[in-house]
């Protein structure tokens, strides 16, 4: 039998009360580490979590620990509630020995299935203080909905996600995650990193805090870099830290909270570092980050007064060199694009493009008028946040085509109204120029208008939005537009000719954007698998729905009468519009149109509405439905035998991302 959520909730108070009493954390580590020396045969690689467990067991610690909690077990008694309709029986210590072990704080070290060849770093956040801007918070009452706030991580291709906590002054975050450090050159990715080593990895800790509301949409709070290399100049080989969180945009110098942090290396160091090494290395390495940006920017200053010289119209073009990230540093564009791979999570460039077309848009926040908030952000930020610019949608998706081995850019210029934009192109090697359009999973073929023609000479009618464009750049390479006119459809994309496209240094470029140049250059994470369930997203919204027509056909004074048969044939339809969008080929209407007309007796009509979006929130889609007046022609649906239906269907993507797709219905007889 299940606990109730609020007698577990305080079983799990209980048990970590105790827990931190009795110093579980530190006997655990010297068990484990006593495990590794002594039992680990040379052969084997790994210590399952059974065995580790055991070694737990043999040592006495759970016997331990169950004593320790005899007082709490004699309350879990006389409050878990019988059930009337059967008997259960209820084993107090098996179920608090189940907690125990699967305890996601304490035994996080066990479920990563260590192995013992390999250097870890456990951090641990040990809860939050002085976010000021929720001091007002009520706190929650139990099984209400409320904000929380989400912190997420990323270190060498290594993500982790904490679990929600509500949003209060005091967030009472107590989460633990345990990074491997390894290094990936120089054949020596299977040896235990040493101290030595580790000081020499200057990947930091990236750190972002997301707030979700009620309606589950997410605001960027915080994007940190944590420096962890300290703890190698710690005695004991642990340290705990203070970390200020700054605001993001325009808030990005104001402080939302502070984080409470303990970093500790697994196994123990055998030899710790001196502090002053620690720091001579960290100060070393900004000493030659600060170098290389200074130089960088000098040959920036130099290229765009050479580039003032071909014409001083130019000035006026949108040659973009540097973008502020969320954290309000001026970064080389060139260092938020870097070839990406998916892995298994997609299988096609158009694949890439629908998904990071899916992934919402928002424009940069804004505290009053003025115009444009400038913010690209980071990967990790875009990604956990789940929604951005156009700017980050583009530097995604060409991240992404470069990864496929495409020669992708960035696109930087206007669309109609003269609105700044960014978009993607892709060069073929047989000189075809495709732009695609990062926002919509648009594909358009470029074929440029001869100016020198007659007037009267009929010309390509272009069908992209793109009015102007500045300059295209990727990781490697940065170049502004040189032609006499940036309109987009007389343009020529010809790279190679300096005449029309004036290159940057690809060394000056290299010196500050390639992988591990600068200490300042934030690394990019790898996509995650959805955690949705399709089926179960699609149920859920389908039945919400359902319970919202029927409401608002109620105030209408209309009865509803669903037909699931109508309802389940409309699933082709749906499968089919995702199809298209995905590879832009339409597939399978002819089936979907014959079932219809089978459905539909003679003498009714039929009506359909099929809607798309990129969000699960039922009573928001529902309210823009019914925006659209065929979609309330649908619903409110008034006639003799009137049966409505609707289907919805989730398809998911990397990320959590997902595409949503409703089709309202009815079948009516017509009476004339």
């Amino acid at each position: 039998m299940a606990l109730p959520p609020e007698k577990a909730a305080e079983l799990k108070e209980l048990i970590q009360r105790q827990l931190g009493r009795m110093d579980v954390h530190g006997r655990i580590r010297e068990i484990l580490a006593e495990t590794i020396r002594e039992e680990l045969a040379p052969g084997q690689q790994h210590l399952s979590a059974e065995d580790l467990i055991q070694a737990l067991r043999q040592r006495g610690l759970v016997d331990d620990v169950m004593k320790g909690l005899s007082l709490v077990t004699d309350n879990v008694d006389q409050e878990i509630p019988s059930s009337p309709r059967q008997s259960v029986g209820f084993d107090k210590q098996s179920t608090l020995k189940k907690s125990f072990v699967a305890s996601p704080h304490i035994l996080l070290h066990f479920t990563a299935n260590i192995d013992p060849t390999r250097r870890y770093l456990y951090l641990q956040v040990l809860g939050g203080k002085a976010f000021l801007e929720h001091l007002q918070e009520p706190e929650p009452l139990p099984g209400q909905v409320c904000s929380t706030f989400t912190l997420c991580l990323h270190y060498r291709n290594q993500r982790f996600r904490s679990k929600p906590v509500p949003c209060a002054c005091e967030p009472d975050f107590h989460d633990g995650f345990l990074l491997e450090v390894h290094r990936e050159s120089l054949g020596d990715g299977t040896r235990m990193a040493d101290s030595t080593t580790m000081l020499s990895i200057s990947d930091p800790v990236h750190m972002v805090l997301i707030k979700t509301d009620i309606f589950a949409e997410t605001t960027l709070v915080a994007s940190y870099f944590l420096e962890w290399r300290s703890v190698l100049g710690s005695e004991n080989g642990a340290t705990s830290l203070t970390v200020e969180l700054m605001g993001v945009g325009t808030e990005s110098k104001v402080s939302v909270g502070i984080l409470n942090i303990k970093l500790e290396m697994y196994p123990p160091l055998a030899q710790t570092l001196s502090q002053e090494v620690v720091n001579m290395q960290l100060a070393l390495e900004r000493q030659k980050t600060a170098e290389k940006e200074r130089l960088f920017l000098v040959y920036a200053k130099q290229w765009w007064r050479e580039y003032l010289q071909i014409r001083p119209s130019h000035s006026a073009r949108l040659v973009k060199i540097f973008a502020q990230d969320e954290n309000g540093i001026n970064r080389p564009v060139c260092s938020y694009v870097k070839p990406l791979r998916a892995g298994r999570l997609l299988d096609t460039p158009r694949q890439a493009a629908r998904f990071v077309n899916v992934l919402g848009y928002e424009r940069a926040p804004v505290i009053g008028g003025g115009g444009k908030q400038e913010q690209w952000c980071t990967l990790l930020a875009f990604l956990c946040r789940n929604k951005g610019d156009c700017e980050d949608h583009a530097n995604l998706l060409c991240s992404l085509l470069l990864g496929y081995g495409l020669e992708a850019f960035v696109c930087v210029g206007t669309k109609a109204k003269g609105a700044p934009h960014a978009w993607v192109m892709t060069c073929g090697t047989d000189g075809t120029v495709t732009f695609w359009e990062s926002l919509t999973g648009h594909r358009y073929l470029h074929k440029p208008a001869n100016p020198d023609e007659p007037p009267l000479a009929e010309q390509p009618r272009p069908l992209y939005p793109y009015r102007t464009v500045g300059c295209v750049f990727n990781h490697q390479m940065f170049l502004g537009n040189c032609q006499p006119s940036d309109a987009v459809d007389t343009c020529v994309f010809d790279l190679n000719d300096e005449s029309k496209w004036k290159p940057m240094s690809e060394e000056a470029i290299k010196s500050v954007c390639a992988p591990g140049a600068t200490a300042s250059l934030p690394p990019f994470p790898p996509l995650c698998a959805s955690t949705l369930d399709a089926s179960a997203t699609s149920n859920e919204i389908e039945m919400q729905l359902r319970l919202l027509v029927a409401e608002h056909r109620k105030d209408l004074g209309l009865t509803t009468v669903w037909e699931d048969q109508l309802s389940y044939l409309l699933s082709p339809a749906l499968a089919s519009y995702e199809f298209e969008r995905t590879t832009s080929i339409s597939a399978g209407n002819e089936e979907f149109q014959d079932a219809i007309r089978r459905a539909v007796p003679d003498g009714h009509t039929f009506k359909g509405f099929p809607i798309h979006f990129v969000y699960r929130n039922a009573r928001r889609a529902f309210a823009t439905c019914l925006r659209s007046p065929f979609c309330e022609e649908i619903i409110c649906c008034r006639g003799d035998q009137v049966r409505l239906a609707v289907r919805v269907r989730v398809f998911t993507y990397p990320e959590s991302a997902c595409a949503v797709w409703i089709m309202f219905a009815c079948k009516y007889r017509s009476v004339l």
